[in-house]
C-alpha cells in the first residue's frame, strides 16, 4: 500500500461520524452505513479504500468461501450437529431441536428498545440469570402473551 493510502486511511480516523458516513456512501455506491460506530465505519472505509486500490478477492475466492461456510459452518449448519449420542453404550435419540444453535450460542434480540439476551444450555435456557425449559416461556415472559419462541427470536 502506497503511503498515500495509509496517509489518507490514517486521516480518516480523526473524522467526524458524519463524515464517515458520507465517505461511507461515496465509496459503496450510495449505500447508507450500516452503523453509527465510528472504528466500524473507519475500518470499513479503510478496507474498501485497499480493495479498490488492490482489486480485492476475485470472484473464485469469494465462491470458494461461501463454499467452505455452507459446508463446515458447525453453529448455523445444522446437518453437521448429530441425531443420536451413545450413553452408556447405547444409542439415544437427542431431544435437542436441530434448529437451535450449539449450547453457549447467545441470541441476541431487540424488542421495544430493548436488547433481549438467552443463552442456549444443553438442556433449556438462560434469560436473566434464570433458566426455562421453552424460548416460547421466555417470550411470553417478556411480551406478556403466547408466541412460538422460534419465530419470536427469528430462528
Amino acid at each position: 500500500m502506497t503511503e498515500t493510502k495509509l496517509s489518507k486511511i490514517m486521516a480518516l480516523k480523526e473524522n467526524s461520524l458524519s463524515d464517515l458516513k458520507v465517505t461511507y456512501e461515496e465509496l459503496f455506491d450510495g449505500k447508507k452505513a450500516p452503523s453509527s460506530n465510528k472504528v466500524y465505519l473507519w475500518r470499513k472505509i479503510a478496507y474498501r479504500i485497499q480493495e479498490i486500490d488492490s482489486g480485492g478477492l476475485s470472484a473464485q475466492a469469494e465462491g470458494k468461501i461461501q463454499e467452505l461456510i455452507q459446508k463446515y459452518d458447525p453453529i448455523n449448519n445444522k446437518t453437521l450437529r448429530p441425531d443420536t449420542t451413545v450413553i452408556n453404550g447405547s444409542a439415544k435419540k437427542l431431544k435437542r431441536d436441530k434448529r437451535l444453535p450449539i449450547p453457549g450460542t447467545v441470541i441476541t434480540k431487540e424488542y421495544k428498545g430493548k436488547i433481549l439476551q438467552v443463552k442456549i444450555l444443553e438442556s433449556g435456557y438462560e434469560y436473566n440469570n434464570k433458566k426455562y425449559r421453552s424460548l416460547s416461556s421466555i417470550a411470553k415472559e417478556v411480551t406478556g402473551a403466547h408466541w412460538n419462541g422460534y419465530l419470536f427470536f427469528n430462528l
